[in-house]
């Protein structure tokens, strides 16, 4: 037959695994002090939906990105969100010329959440866009 490990090794192995016993049966409870997770945020608006994706692109067409230049459904616009970029466009262009990229983009900003805001997300021309459905 085999040798016995030494008296300090099984003490020491016998430890280990109580510690490990300890520590594994108090891991998957919280400290009474935690506060609860917060929960996920709720669907956006459509109008918050809408002033993100458009300012996004926008913005982009503006920095001359690579990406610039799909056309309005690979952005994912409907066609009324494709008309409000474009104004945003043509007013961030001319605030370019004058006081440069940098305040275009901020305009591009304001400018795109006030039409989007004033036509509820600007979806209803688009036959494809659906509100998202409620997560269930």
């Amino acid at each position: 037959m085999g040798t016995q490990p030494p008296r300090t090794t099984r003490y020491g192995a016998a430890a280990l695994l109580a510690a490990f016993a300890l520590s594994a049966g108090t891991a998957c409870t919280a400290p009474a002090t935690e506060s609860p997770r917060e929960t996920a945020p709720g669907p956006s608006s459509p109008a918050r939906i809408c002033t993100s994706l458009v300012a996004y692109w926008a913005k982009e067409t503006l920095k001359g990105s690579k990406w610039a230049g799909l056309d309005w459904e690979q952005k994912g616009l409907s066609n009324e969100q494709y008309a409000i970029h474009e104004d945003a466009v043509a007013a961030g262009r001319a605030e370019e010329r004058t006081h440069g990229l940098d305040k275009a983009l901020e305009l591009v900003d304001r400018f795109v959440a006030q039409r989007c805001a004033e036509q509820n997300g600007a979806t209803w021309s688009s036959e494809n866009w659906r509100l998202p459905s409620p997560a269930g």
